[in-house]
């Protein structure tokens, strides 16, 4: 009880300094006067002023009425602050008048805070605390609703029942909820009222049953949204809602006609277009799904329809091939149903859906048919030849039967012909290891001597080569073993194994036993197509041998048997205690060779040994054809080039030896009486200059870049210069008539006949030394 006392007090000492006041006036006191202090009640009431909006009547507007007591009205004057203070409201100093001098608009700013304060009007100190209080702005219902949006958009499906939803709407009034139904919006339709109706919250339903989008697909109406319901001075608006008919599946397919009809030719492709069938479906294309179902099953082994997902036709596609000779006509009927189509809703009275098809076969000049493909045959590869494998057949599928004939085409393997008749014959030995499969390719040819039209059937051929036991196993792979040279006997060396080049079914099994007795090991079957090396009687000399070579005949269960030698080197080492091997010499890896491997290698050495005695004969008779095939002049000019003696000095007639002495000695000799003929070599041009070797050189140079036709000149004339530079001098024997020796070559005139050319050349009076 004492806590409300308490709290009672505390209550009515916060709220003292207020008071109840009219709407229009807010009373104001406590105030301060002279040099001395005294208090004076204050009236303050926080009741909002009010102000209706958009006033038609001259400015300013009388808003409300401040009040102090009475006590201060001669030394108190009125000033607020705030929202809008001084320019949207003003008040009286003296007597506490507020007014507007703007048009206030509610939707804009619904309420002003201002604060009211009392100022000494003479010393211009306030009196007191302000005082808070607000302006409303009182609504008029001045403001339409307005939709969100001007045009809707909606849909809904077709055949919906009666009160389906399509679609809401929303109009928004601006002015103030709270009075009297401003704000407050009703809908109606003004168009379209017939089909949609709509609720006092804007959501819109169909009115009828079945809308059909076939009939109609779209329907636009407008609705109104009027404020302050129930009185005809309130506000409208409109908005357009277009409303789409969403399509169903509610039609059926339906063809164009009651009769199709088809010619295709025989020869028509498996799998190929026989035709198309046309049907009509009003709904839209995504709820078209036409199926084709055939009046007899029996047709469907034959032709299948397929439906096109884009213009919904019917594609007739065969499925066997035809056969005019056989069928030359068919007839069926087909019906065209929807199995998606929505029967709660589809039409009941829909038209029929059956339609007449007939395929009429042509009859096409058709290539010759085998009998069967591909063909498979078997054969064993030791097969003589001119055997024949098997046989392919094929006919005329045509009402002329004619005949056929057989040949092989595009294929590598000549092993095998084929003739006339279709019989497949070996033509070269077969070996399986080789190739144990043969595809070959067979064409029949119709001989039909009315058409120059080739026609033709290709069919594929398998022959099989069967194994036949005609390799020896061998070694597994090369084996080099080894053994201590101090092995006990019975000590296991190595383990080996055979492979056979023939087919090894898993009944194959080898054998092993060693080809000489007389040695120091033995090969122990394993009997698991195995054997073991050991060793025979122990210890083996170093001395004596460092290898030893074992032959192992290794023989397989085939029949008949095939049996080879092997040999096996085995190289002896030091060990050590452990039996561990600290020295062998290199061995090289034996492997095994057979007979047969033997004669090829010898015949391949034969083979190569006459290619090289050809090639020899060959080389050293174009050697001498090419000797024998030179020219006269040609040989004579080898014989002065390289310093050969040629016929002797009686040899007078196949050169002129003269010419030579002439050049050395650059002397003009009286020619001879011989008939002229034509010069072998070219005229010798002598450069002026002869004291530097390089211009010589690019003399001859020149000479042979722009004379392209002419011989070579005597190297004689080149190499018989040695240069003025070289401290050797010439050593050409030619050159030694020129030279300082003291030799008197008159002599030769008395050596006789034989010596006479020298004597000519090397006996005559002294001249000018000569470059060459």
């Amino acid at each position: 009880m004492t806590f409300r006392w308490l709290w009672l007090l505390v209550v009515t000492i916060a709220f003292f300094p207020f008071s109840q006041c009219t709407n229009e006036k807010v009373k104001t006191g406590d105030v301060y006067h002279g040099n001395y202090k005294r208090r004076v009640k204050r009236d303050f009431v926080w009741n909002s002023m009010t102000i209706e909006e958009e006033q038609k009547t001259a400015l300013p507007h009388f808003v409300g009425q401040l009040q102090a007591n009475e006590t201060n009205k001669d030394v108190a004057k009125f000033a607020i602050d705030g929202e809008g203070a001084n320019t949207t409201f003003k008040v009286n100093e003296e007597n506490g008048e507020i007014y507007c001098f703007e048009m206030l608009d509610r939707e804009k700013k619904a309420q002003y805070r201002l604060s009211a304060i009392l100022v000494n009007k003479y010393t211009g100190k306030t009196l007191g605390p302000k005082s808070i209080f607000t302006i409303r702005v009182r609504d008029i219902n001045d403001n339409a609703p307005i939709f969100t949006k001007n045009i809707y958009n909606a849909s809904v499906p077709e055949m919906s029942p009666t009160g389906t939803l399509v679609t809401t709407v929303t109009a928004l009034d601006a002015d103030d909820p709270t009075l009297a139904g401003h704000a407050k919006v009703a809908y109606q339709i003004t168009k379209g009222q017939d089909h949609f109706t709509i609720n006092n919250m804007g959501s819109i339903y169909t009115a009828v049953p079945y809308l059909d989008r076939e009939e109609k697909a779209t329907y636009e109406i407008t609705v109104e949204a009027r404020d302050v319901p129930g009185q005809k001075n309130g506000h409208t608006s409109t908005a357009t809602i277009i409303i789409h008919l969403i399509d169903i599946n509610d039609n059926f397919p339906t063809f164009i006609k009651d009769k199709f009809t088809f010619n295709v030719y025989e020869n028509l492709r498996v799998m190929g277009e026989v035709g198309r069938l046309q049907v009509v479906d009003i709904d839209e294309p995504q709820n078209r799904n036409t199926k084709y179902v055939f009046g007899s099953e029996k047709l469907q082994e034959i032709f299948e329809i397929r439906t096109n997902a884009q213009s919904n036709e019917g594609i007739f596609v065969l499925k066997k091939a035809l056969d005019f000779e056989s069928v030359k006509q068919y007839k069926m009927n087909i019906q065209a149903i929807d199995p998606s189509i929505v029967l709660a809703v589809a039409k009941q009275h829909r038209p029929k859906s059956n339609a007449e098809v007939i395929i009429n076969v042509l009859d096409v000049d058709e290539p010759p048919v085998f009998k069967m493909s591909p063909y498979k045959f078997e054969i064993k590869e030791d097969t003589k030849l001119n055997k024949i494998v098997g046989s392919v057949f094929a006919e005329d599928p045509d009402e002329a039967k004619n005949s056929i004939r057989y040949s092989l085409r595009n294929t590598k393997d000549n092993f095998f012909i084929v003739s006339n008749k279709g019989d497949i014959i070996v033509d070269k030995p077969l070996d399986r290891e080789t190739n144990n499969w043969h595809n070959l390719t067979i064409a029949a040819e119709e001989i039909d001597p009315k058409s120059t039209m080739k026609k033709e059937s290709l069919v594929p051929i398998f022959i099989k080569v069967l194994d036949v036991n005609d390799n020896a196993p061998e070694f597994a792979e090369r084996y080099a073993a080894r053994v201590c040279e101090n092995a006990p006997p019975g000590k296991v060396i190595i383990r080996i194994s055979a492979v056979d080049k023939d087919e090894m079914t898993p009944g194959t099994k080898f054998t092993y036993y060693s080809a000489e007795k007389e040695n120091n090991f033995t090969v122990q079957d394993n009997k698991n197509n195995t054997a073991s090396v050991l060793v025979k009687y122990g210890e083996f000399n170093l001395d004596l041998a460092k290898v030893h070579y074992l032959p192992i005949v290794i023989s397989d269960n085939g029949k008949p048997e095939m049996s080879s030698t092997n040999t096996l080197t085995i190289g002896v080492c030091k060990c050590n205690e452990k039996g561990e091997y600290t020295y062998c010499e290199e061995v090289a890896k034996q492997t095994a060779v057979s007979g047969t491997m033997l004669a090829i290698i010898f015949v391949c050495l034969i083979v190569l040994l006459l290619v090289a005695i050809i090639f020899i004969l060959r080389k050293t008779q174009k050697t001498k054809t090419n000797i024998l095939g030179k020219n006269v002049a040609e040989i004579h000019e080898q014989l002065v080039t390289y310093d050969e003696e040629g016929g002797g000095e009686m040899d007078t007639n196949s050169y002129d030896v003269s010419v030579l002495n002439s050049v050395r000695r650059n002397v003009v000799r009286q020619k001879s009486e011989k008939e002229p003929r034509p010069m072998a070599y070219p005229q010798l041009q002598i450069p002026a200059n002869n004291g530097d070797m390089s211009y010589v050189i690019e003399v001859k140079k020149d000479e042979a870049d722009n004379d392209g036709e002419g011989l070579p000149y005597d190297t004689l004339h080149i190499f018989g210069y040695e240069g003025s530079e070289s401290i050797v001098e010439s050593l050409s024997s030619l050159e030694s008539g020129s030279s300082d020796s003291d030799i008197d070559y008159d002599v030769l005139n008395d050596w006789g006949p034989r010596f006479k050319m020298l004597a000519d050349l090397y006996g005559l009076e002294q001249l000018e030394d000569f470059p060459y």
